[in-house]
């Protein structure tokens, strides 16, 4: 991995992203700080550093697909697709869905569909408990494609370790890299 661009996109994250004061975080629990990733991964140079550290933490791995739950990973999941092809292997992108879509299609995941086989990777820019993404791993095995990786911006560090650790779990940072 290309330490200067993880260096820069902590500094990013530290900078844009960290917003101090109560809030209620999407697990339910309170946090007297707040990590807004979209700051980042909706940041034209953010968006840019984040996509190229996905990619050099899957250098080696056979993947066909990225992608997780709406809103966190979808910016996440369209940079590393991107920037994939200029890879061996041109990664899918896909998106989680909260919940099915009452018309169309009525789809739960949006994108090229996955295969049965498919080798997938689950991104998310925030994850404190991992119970979002967790639903959407389970959305996305119904479908009998395979979670090689689940990748985080920043893990707050309250249990999405143990979660998901049998879906090879790898925070890019944590709140000590933030220094909260």
């Amino acid at each position: 991995m290309d330490l200067k661009l993880k260096e820069e996109l902590l500094e990013m994250i530290k900078k844009k992203a960290v917003i101090r004061g109560e809030r209620t975080l999407a697990s339910g629990k309170k946090s007297n700080f707040y990590i807004d990733g979209k700051q980042v991964t909706l940041d034209p140079h953010g968006i840019l550093l984040t996509g190229k550290v996905i990619l050099s933490m899957l250098t080696g791995m056979k993947v066909d697909a990225i992608g997780g739950p709406t809103l966190g990973a979808d910016p996440i999941a369209v940079s590393a697709a991107l920037l994939s092809c200029h890879r061996d292997q041109a990664l899918k992108a896909f998106i989680v869905r909260k919940e099915a879509k009452q018309h169309g299609l009525q789809k739960m995941i949006e994108g090229p569909p996955l295969q049965e086989g498919d080798r997938v990777v689950m991104v998310e820019d925030v994850i404190t408990t991992g119970g979002s993404v967790l639903k959407a791993v389970l959305e996305v095995e119904k479908l009998k494609a395979k979670v090689v990786k689940v990748i985080c911006l920043v893990d707050r560090g309250e249990g999405a370790g143990e979660m998901l650790a049998s879906y090879n779990y790898s925070p890019i940072f944590d709140l000590r890299d933030l220094e909260l």
